[in-house]
């Protein structure tokens, strides 16, 4: 197992200092995503702050390994209204 770190970062910056001991990479995908989620849903309006909403996850080194990334954006014909 392997300790990855779950850090806010973009429109909202809040590193993580506790992080998670997880199986693999591909579980800390899963683990990002929901981790979005469940921020998103308390806080939808950080979607659509000027910078978008990433999580950046890292490894005890402090190496980012992907970042997870999420932002609203307005098409012309939803614009001004």
């Amino acid at each position: 197992m392997e300790r990855y770190f779950f850090n806010l970062a973009g429109a909202i910056v809040d590193p993580d200092d506790k992080g998670m001991e997880l199986l693999n990479l591909s579980d800390a995908r899963i683990m990002a995503a929901r981790h979005a989620g469940e921020y998103l849903r308390d806080r939808p309006e950080v979607a659509w702050l000027s910078n978008e909403f990433r999580i950046e996850v890292t490894n005890a080194d402090g190496l980012v390994l992907f970042t997870f990334i999420a932002f609203g954006v307005d098409a012309p014909a939803g614009q001004g209204t």
